[in-house]
């Protein structure tokens, strides 16, 4: 479904990603875990347009995708950011019919975001802003989906929440997937991304140095130590 190849990006001097190649299959979750600037994010915003990369190509649906990000989420490919980026001014409800503003059917698929979520509906007239932080999180991947994507992009969807909420979220992603959207998850939690995802890459200072099924991963001794709190 995503085909990215040899796909490099670097801020000014700084090589930020190296010759980046792995695919995403329709249907699949997808997970990059790796520490604090390893390029992961970078990676996210490369493949929805907002950073311009040097070298490499990525392929979407077998075509060519485009570096604009208005015609990334069009055709189907949704990003949720980091640190969430709601509008705090403006309602609950104001801030899914944003996300929506490409679809016909906005009013139908925010009732759909109501039963996915439905402390977001108690909360719709409220402003974002006032919103508890697992709650934010909910209305960010809710305003992602109102634009009905093929492709869901998470980066750090658990970042700062409580682990109990962290517990909701990851079972509102597998729902989210169980509707048919493909995920690609870039996430910290590294256990909680392998639980979920079909292979998982790791990602260490701009460049793809293992892969693996989850069960793989999960039992690897150098993933066990670097990313799962266990020791040699």
């Amino acid at each position: 479904m995503i085909e990215i190849n040899n796909l490099s990006f670097a801020y000014g001097k700084i090589q930020a990603l190296k010759n980046i190649t792995f695919n995403i299959e329709k249907g699949e979750i997808v997970s990059i875990i790796g520490s604090n600037g390893a390029g992961k994010s970078t990676l996210m915003k490369c493949i929805t347009g907002l950073l311009k990369y040097q070298e490499g190509y990525i392929l979407y649906k077998g075509t060519t995708l485009s570096k604009h990000p208005s015609q990334v989420v069009g055709g189907g490919i949704v990003l949720v950011p980091e640190g969430r980026w709601i509008f705090p001014h403006l309602t609950t409800e104001e801030n899914l019919m944003i996300g929506g503003y490409t679809s016909k059917v906005a009013k139908a698929t925010i009732e759909n975001m109501y039963e996915l979520f439905p402390r977001l509906k108690e909360r719709r007239k409220q402003r974002a802003g006032t919103l508890s932080g697992g709650e934010q999180q909910m209305l960010a991947i809710g305003r992602g989906l109102m634009a009905q994507p093929s492709v869901l992009l998470l980066d750090e969807p658990s970042l700062g929440l409580a682990p109990i909420i962290v517990n909701d979220i990851f079972k509102t992603i597998k729902e989210i997937h169980k509707e048919g959207v493909t995920i690609l998850l870039v996430e910290q939690n590294a256990k909680k991304a392998i639980s979920i995802s079909d292979r998982t890459y790791v990602l260490e200072t701009g460049r793809i140095v293992k892969t693996g099924t989850n069960k793989e991963l999960a039992n690897d001794p150098e993933i066990i130590y670097s990313y799962l709190g266990g020791k040699r």
